[in-house]
């Protein structure tokens, strides 16, 4: 059996970056999906600044832009508004899009790289072997590949047989979800509202339909099986945000209860996890399509990088050195954000106080939005390094999938090697330069 380089199993948002920047690496990707056809229900709405610069140093963000609607300020429970016109990027926004609009745009870029999605291909076997991995499929094919990565979602088949536990929590208070057109839309593009008995929201599709969320805790001993139907969603606007803003027709609704979760550990020999594979949480906040799509561009240039052979061991390390902690910190604010809308109500109360005095302070302002945005995300650097090392430079073209060196850019040290995944690998003066790329050489050069 020829090796397929690397099996990538799931062709959700994280999958499809991920055998993107394989196949921009130059190794060869092979895109597993169980699903046998694109499905039309998304969940994942929010785009946030730092995943735009990851895309805009790949050349796909004007391409995502017109497809959303953009926002600009957020309002957390308590009042105080975060203006996302502040963070230090040319993004300064949530971008309201469609999960389907941002697969579109991957997969649409994977058929440009010469990358195909493989559809009703289930993973039912995984087995280790020195110098490989194999992967069987349903009906008995056997996929051999130098490396496979599980991007196949919280209930991940790949974390199942790899044997990763997945350590957490689930929520009691059931999130119910219906797609709705309204009569009266309210003004904000991004509307928000809780109350005593939870909390309620509309995101806009653009096309005159709107996304309904409800936390509503009257109605969280409903069976999960029980369908949700347009008088419930009716009853929870209504009864949390006082409007229930004329919903009418509805052609698709859901209940699920969300979950807490985080993969003890990323890596398990040559088998990987990211997206929801790797951690799972409240959706409150958008974070999740993002965290996962962090993963794929900080995993993808490594991986690509060991199946050449111009790696060593600890650089597949740093996957999880660099991701876990991120994983992590998202589980943390989410659990926070749950905590401030469907808390007792003297807990969130005082923790909407608390989350109002906290925006008003410069300081604490920006790390919130920093967090939420991503933009604040950075990764360990050695003592010696300069203290760019490991923090995002924006702006840099990285369409070939290698590393950049920027000079003389107001604001940054003299010269800086800046990774595939737009970090900073290395920064301080011209004349360190060549030595910081003889250093790094054996995977840049290609």
């Amino acid at each position: 059996m020829a090796s397929n380089g690397v099996v990538v199993v799931g062709a959700g948002p994280t999958g499809l970056m991920l055998a993107c920047e394989l196949a921009l690496g130059g190794v060869p990707v092979q895109l597993v999906e169980e699903r046998a056809s694109t499905p039309n229900v998304t969940r994942a709405f929010a785009v946030h600044a730092r995943t735009l610069e990851l895309l805009d140093a790949r050349g796909l963000a004007d391409r995502l832009l017109p497809e959303g609607l953009p926002v600009y300020e957020l309002t957390p429970p308590g009042g105080a508004t975060l203006n996302l016109r502040d963070l230090p990027t040319r993004f300064g926004m949530v971008l309201i899009v469609p999960q389907s609009g941002t697969e579109h745009l991957l997969e649409t870029r994977a058929g440009e790289l010469g990358v195909t999605v493989r559809r009703g291909a289930e993973v039912v076997g995984l087995a280790q072997h020195p110098g490989e991995v194999t992967v069987e499929l349903a009906g008995g094919e056997t996929v051999a590949a130098d490396y496979v990565v599980g991007c196949d979602g919280a209930h991940s088949t790949v974390r199942r047989l790899a044997g990763i536990d997945f350590v957490g929590k689930q929520y009691q208070t059931h999130i119910l979800l219906a797609d709705v057109r309204l009569a009266a839309p309210p003004g904000e593009t991004l509307f928000a509202a809780t109350g005593p008995q939870g909390v309620v929201l509309f995101v806009p599709f653009g096309d005159g339909w709107f996304r309904a969320i409800a936390w509503d805790r009257l109605r969280e001993q409903a069976p999960l099986s029980e369908p949700v139907t347009l008088q419930e969603m009716r009853g929870a606007f209504d009864r949390i945000a006082g409007h229930d803003f004329g919903m009418g027709e509805m052609r698709w609704s859901s209940r699920f209860l969300s979950e807490r979760r985080q993969a003890r550990q990323y890596r398990s020999g040559r088998v990987f996890l990211a997206g929801d594979a790797a951690h799972v949480h409240s959706p409150l906040g958008g974070q999740g399509m993002n965290t996962g799509l962090g993963d794929a561009v900080n995993l993808g240039w490594k991986l690509a990088a060991a199946v050449r052979g111009q790696a060593p061991a600890w650089l597949l390390d740093s996957y999880e050195k660099e991701r876990h902690p991120v994983g992590a910190q998202v589980l943390q604010l989410t659990d926070a954000f749950n905590q401030l809308v469907l808390g007792s109500w003297a807990t969130r109360r005082i923790r909407a106080l608390a989350v109002a005095t906290a925006i008003r302070i410069p300081r604490s302002r920006r790390f919130l939005t920093g967090r939420l945005s991503g933009i604040g995300i950075a990764y360990p650097r050695e003592r010696s390094d300069h203290q760019l090392v490991g923090r995002r430079v924006p702006d840099v073209d990285l369409r070939d999938g290698g590393f950049a060196v920027v000079e003389d850019r107001p604001g940054l040290p003299a010269a800086v090697l800046v990774r595939p995944d737009g970090y900073a690998a290395w920064a301080g003066e011209g004349s360190e330069l060549a030595g910081a790329v003889e250093h790094w050489h054996a995977w840049i050069d290609r």
